[in-house]
C-alpha cells in the first residue's frame, strides 16, 4: 500500500500506540508454537488466557489481569486436553468462564475460580462431542446467554445450547452446518447474532442464518481470497481480509445484501503472515494486525465513499504471534484509553500490553469517544433466541461512578459513650422510664399514689430553704453597693 497522509477530517488523526513496560506486561510465558491462524489468548477484566505449550497434551495457563512482571514457571494450568489446545474464549458474560477447542476433537467449557487457580484444572464445567476431527474455531453467541459456535476440520460449523443444569457431556448439538465443502478459516456473529459470515477455503464468503442453517448470501468472486471476516455492524458492512491474485495482503468490504461483488478491494502490504482485523463499534475504528508483523494499522469506517480512511501506523520492532482484546468495560477512561491490545511476543515469551491512547487536554470524561458500550449483561437466554428472537446487546456506560466518602462516619456497634458513669444505651431511654431489670426482689416498686403531705416534709423543705436564703444574703452585695466600697 503506498504512503498517504492521515485522514484530516478525523478526532482520532492522533490517536498513538503507547506499549507497556516490562514490568508491567506479563513475562515468561510459554507461548504456545503451534502454526494455527488463531490468537492463542483471550482477555478479560479480570484473566488473561494464553495457550502455552505443553508435554504430553494440550494446556492454556489463567492469570490474573493484575498480575505483572515475571510469571512462575509452576503457575497451575488448564490441562484437560488430550493434545494441544487450538483457541481459547472468555464467556462474554461471565468473567469466569471459558471455553478451549482441541486437536482431540473436543470443546471443553471451564469454570475458574475468583481467586484464580492454585492447582492444575483438570475437570471441565461441560464436554461438547460433536465433531470428528480437530476444532479449530469457537465463538460465544455475542447477546444470548450459553450459545456456543464450533467450527472443526470435518468442514462442519455447530450450534451448541449450554443451558442443560446438571449436564456435564453433551453429544448432540441443537444444529449442524453441512454447507461448507473445504475448510472454515473463520467465523463472525452479526451484532445481535441474527447472522453469521464465513470464510472458506474454496474462496468463497458466506452469510448464514445460524438457527436454520440456510445460506443467505455467497461471493463468487475469484480475485479476493479471504482468509478472516469481520461484521461492521454500525455501518451494515462485512469487511474480510486476504490475498489478491498477486499474493499481495489485501481487505475487502461487502455489502451484507448482496455479495457478488466487493464494494472496496484495497492492497496492504506484500507480507506473507494473516491479517487479523478488529473492529470498535462505538468510535468506528478498524485495526489490522499480521502474524508475525511488529505493526498494527488502524483506519476509521464511514457510511460513504471511499467507506475506509487511513489514520496511522503503530511499529515495533518485536514481531507478534497473536493478538487479545480488552473488552471496553475494561479499558481506562482517565487515560482516554481507546482500545487495549495483549501481544503475544514468542521471542521474548512475553505478552505486552498496548494501548491506543487519545491526546486530550481535559481531565473529565470524555463523552464523545466514550458512548453507551455494550455490557456483560446478557439480552435474552438461550431458549429466546433458538425461539426466534433478536435482541441488540444491553448498553452500558463507562462513565466512572463517583463515590462520596461521608465526612461523619458511622460509630462503632460495640462502642459506648460513658458520661456520669451510664452508658449511652440508658442515656437514649426515656427519663419517666424505670429500667425493669433492676428492679429485684430486694427493690421492690413503692406505691405513691396515696402519700400525703405532712409537718416533717414540711419542716425539712422550710429549713433547707431558709438557709439557702440565708446564705445568699450574707454573701450577695448588690454591684452598685461593691462600687461605693472600692472608690
Amino acid at each position: 500500500m503506498s504512503w498517504r497522509p492521515a485522514y484530516q477530517g478525523s478526532k482520532f488523526r492522533h490517536v498513538y500506540g503507547k506499549p507497556a513496560s516490562k514490568g508491567q506486561s506479563y513475562d515468561g510465558l510459554p507461548i504456545t508454537h503451534g502454526v494455527h491462524d488463531n490468537h492463542c489468548c483471550a482477555i478479560n477484566p479480570l484473566f488473561i488466557a494464553v495457550v502455552t505449550e505443553c508435554a504430553g497434551g494440550g494446556a492454556f495457563i489463567v492469570i490474573s489481569i493484575r498480575h505483572k512482571g515475571r510469571v512462575d514457571p509452576h503457575h497451575p494450568r488448564v490441562c484437560g486436553h488430550s493434545a494441544r489446545v487450538l483457541d481459547v474464549k472468555w464467556d462474554p458474560f461471565d468473567d469466569q468462564r471459558i471455553a478451549s477447542c482441541s486437536e482431540d476433537c473436543t470443546v471443553k467449557v471451564w469454570q475458574i475460580p475468583s481467586n484464580g487457580l492454585k492447582e492444575n484444572l483438570t475437570k471441565p464445567q461441560k464436554e461438547l462431542l460433536g465433531h470428528i476431527q480437530r476444532v479449530g474455531l469457537i465463538e460465544w453467541h455475542p447477546t444470548a446467554k450459553d450459545i456456543l459456535l464450533s467450527s472443526a476440520y470435518d468442514y462442519k460449523v455447530c450450534i451448541w445450547c449450554l443451558d442443560h443444569v446438571g449436564v456435564a457431556v453433551l453429544k448432540t448439538p441443537v444444529l449442524v452446518i453441512h454447507t461448507h465443502t473445504d475448510l472454515v478459516m473463520s467465523v463472525s456473529f452479526s451484532e445481535d447474532g441474527s447472522r453469521i459470515a464465513t470464510t472458506c477455503r474454496d474462496r468463497r464468503v458466506r452469510i448464514l442464518e445460524p438457527r436454520t442453517g440456510h445460506t443467505l448470501q455467497e461471493s463468487c468472486n475469484a480475485s479476493h481470497k479471504a482468509i478472516k471476516t469481520l461484521f461492521l455492524s454500525n455501518v451494515n458492512l462485512l469487511l474480510t481480509t486476504g490475498t489478491s491474485k498477486w499474493n499481495q495482503r489485501q481487505f475487502a468490504l461487502w455489502d451484507l445484501d448482496d455479495l457478488s461483488e466487493p464494494l472496496l478491494e484495497e492492497d496492504v502490504d506484500g507480507g506473507s503472515g494473516v491479517l487479523f482485523p478488529f473492529y470498535d463499534p462505538d468510535t468506528h475504528m478498524l485495526y489490522l494486525a499480521g502474524k508475525g508483523d511488529g505493526n498494527i494499522r488502524y483506519y476509521e469506517v464511514s457510511v460513504e465513499k471511499p467507506y475506509i480512511h487511513f489514520l496511522a501506523e503503530y511499529r515495533s520492532p518485536l514481531p507478534h504471534k497473536g493478538l487479545g482484546v480488552m473488552p471496553k468495560r475494561g479499558l481506562d477512561t482517565a487515560q482516554c484509553e481507546m482500545f487495549r491490545f495483549y501481544r503475544l511476543i514468542t521471542v521474548k515469551d512475553l505478552v505486552e500490553a498496548l494501548s491506543f491512547i487519545v491526546p486530550r487536554k481535559s481531565e473529565d470524561f470524555q463523552e464523545d469517544i466514550y458512548p453507551m458500550t455494550a455490557s456483560n449483561k446478557a439480552a435474552m437466554t438461550a431458549q429466546e433466541w433458538l425461539m426466534g428472537q433478536n435482541k441488540g446487546p444491553v448498553l452500558m456506560s463507562l462513565r466512572p461512578v463517583i463515590k462520596v466518602q461521608n465526612p461523619y462516619p458511622a460509630p462503632e456497634q460495640d462502642a459506648q459513650l460513658e458520661y456520669s458513669g451510664c452508658s449511652l444505651d440508658l442515656l437514649q431511654k426515656p427519663y419517666s422510664v424505670e429500667e425493669p431489670a433492676n428492679q429485684t426482689a430486694g427493690h421492690a416498686i413503692t406505691d405513691l399514689s396515696d402519700w400525703q403531705e405532712d409537718e416533717t416534709q414540711w419542716n425539712s423543705w422550710r429549713d433547707t430553704h431558709q438557709g439557702v436564703k440565708q446564705y445568699e444574703s450574707e454573701t450577695y452585695t448588690p454591684w452598685a453597693a461593691e462600687k461605693e466600697h472600692r472608690y
